[in-house]
């Protein structure tokens, strides 16, 4: 990609991102103007508008939720991929993909159902089940971009007479850079969306009218939920997008 195209596309991304952005927002703030839609669109409700914790503090508490279990997913997906690309952990490969693949085997209500009675109710089970569902595609990213590298510039970085460490920080790594993210954009995404069902172990996420809409049997709460998840997804999503071509032209640089 040119360097004028780069900067044509990334300015398109930018322009997304800003009005999803700005959607994103407007729905965190100016839901409650949206009363009197939903009001003329489910007129047998007594209360058509989600009025408990505000939609800005629990896309807060819920981008929190997210962002604690994608960062620990990533530590330790990153590492484990590191250490069974290395040919002292070469041997620990399969034990590892198949821990990460037995973590997303299992669905997170049923992760969350047993680590309940674990560490009780509140954000600790559903980090725990949100961090083990996000762990495999960072794994499988992570040995993917490292196993991709090239080896004639493994060779070569070799011939320079580079250190096993040095060539990792400064040859592998770089280069593995874009499947490794790919792989975190993918658990992020995964995150955003499965952290909704933390609210039925009593942690405040965007999934909280939701899940009071689905036992009242208020279909405008569930709406008003599933909005504002959508859009802070299509958010999360736009910003990857754009952190892959500043990385793309970080590499070409």
């Amino acid at each position: 990609m040119t360097g004028r195209r780069f900067w044509q596309v990334f300015g398109l991304l930018a322009d997304r991102l800003v009005l999803a952005v700005l959607a994103l927002v407007l729905l965190l703030y100016g839901m409650p103007l949206l009363k009197p839609f939903f009001a003329a669109l489910y007129p047998t409700l007594d209360r058509p508008m989600y009025e408990g914790d505000g939609f800005a503090a629990l896309a807060a508490d819920h981008m929190a939720l997210v962002g604690l279990s994608s960062l620990a997913a990533a530590a330790a997906g990153v590492l484990a991929g590191l250490a069974v690309t290395r040919p002292w952990g070469a041997e620990f490969r399969g034990l590892v993909e198949a821990l990460a693949t037995a973590g997303q085997t299992f669905p997170p209500v049923a992760v969350l159902a047993v680590a309940v009675p674990a560490v009780g109710f509140g954000a600790a089970p559903a980090l725990i089940a949100l961090t083990l569902y996000a762990v495999l595609p960072i794994v499988q990213n992570t040995i993917a971009g490292l196993e991709g590298v090239p080896a004639p510039v493994l060779e070569s970085a070799r011939g320079m007479g580079m250190r096993p460490a040095a060539i990792l920080l400064r040859v592998e790594l770089p280069l593995a850079a874009p499947v490794i993210l790919a792989g975190l954009r993918t658990a992020v995404a995964i995150n955003v969306g499965t952290a909704a069902i933390a609210s039925t172990v009593g942690a405040k996420t965007l999934g909280l009218p939701i899940i009071v809409g689905l036992n009242g049997a208020n279909p405008a709460y569930v709406i008003q939920g599933a909005l504002v998840v959508a859009a802070l997804a299509v958010v999360v999503d736009l910003g990857f997008d754009r952190l892959a071509l500043l990385l793309s032209r970080w590499q070409r640089a």
